[in-house]
């Protein structure tokens, strides 16, 4: 493998960065059969490019900028992909279920595919789905309250969570801030991974909704591994190795397509 570019083996130490979270520079110096110099200047060269970040003896993922962009600014990053993701995650949705959906970009695009639905009950801390779903939603509607987050715009803390945990629904829609072979499922903030982890634990079925910029990256705060993850829904550009490494856990994983019509 001596005979790789710097393109290649860039491309091999980002596949081994996403699928271990970790690499080291002797480790990648013998797999690619060259000095442990050159990894280094790779590994120097993809960090200035904010690939990665260098650590002593090797490198880790680059973690997702800890501080969450404001829900409206996140409206119109990925757009297509998470109004598609809406979309499909809607029409799993059945005629009497009961549905948690959690705070993000991602859930709130549901509610735009539930008009028809008169016999569907929605349980949300979010409060741009609560009023998206008071125009458009023709079913019941319950709103968690307890301590308001303004820069997301959704509740949490013990007051939210003791609602949650009075009620059982069918299924539960939770967007991830961050997908990871070694971190799983994160979030920006604890108190939201908070509410995403009682969500889990009263629905009978959780389905994670990940846009593809969120492979490959790491969040502030855990909401579960990925050995508890069964249902998955992405977009077109998910990169085929994460669908591969997911259904090798025995993970479903769905992708909606920009033009679906299901």
């Amino acid at each position: 493998m001596s005979s790789l570019s710097f393109e290649k083996r860039k491309k091999k130490i980002m596949e081994m960065l996403g699928k271990f979270g970790r690499v080291e520079v002797q480790a990648l110096a013998d797999e690619f059969s060259v000095s442990s110099e050159t990894i280094r200047r790779d590994l120097e060269r993809l960090d200035s490019e904010g690939k990665l970040k260098k650590v002593y003896g090797g490198a880790v993922q680059t973690r997702a900028d800890s501080l969450e962009l404001p829900f409206d600014e996140k409206t119109f990053l990925h757009a297509a992909e998470k109004a598609a993701i809406g979309k499909y995650a809607a029409s799993l949705v059945k005629d009497g279920d009961t549905v948690m959906l959690g705070n993000g970009t991602t859930t709130i695009e549901i509610i735009r595919n539930l008009m028809k639905h008169r016999d569907v009950t929605i349980v949300t801390h979010s409060t741009p789905t609560m009023l998206l779903a008071m125009e458009i939603f023709p079913g019941k509607i319950i709103f968690v309250g307890g301590e308001v987050n303004v820069r997301q715009k959704s509740t949490a803390g013990p007051l939210a969570e003791l609602v949650l945990s009075q009620l059982r629904v069918n299924k539960a829609f939770i967007s991830a801030g961050g997908v990871s072979l070694t971190d799983g499922i994160t979030d920006y903030e604890l108190s939201e991974a908070n509410i995403s982890r009682k969500m889990m634990e009263r629905a009978d079925e959780t389905i994670f909704l990940a846009d593809s910029s969120k492979f490959g990256k790491s969040t502030f705060a855990n909401v579960c591994s990925l050995d508890d993850v069964y249902t998955l829904i992405t977009d077109q550009h998910c990169p085929d190795e994460w669908k591969q490494y997911l259904t090798e856990r025995d993970i479903v994983v769905w992708t909606a397509h920009e033009e679906d019509e299901r």
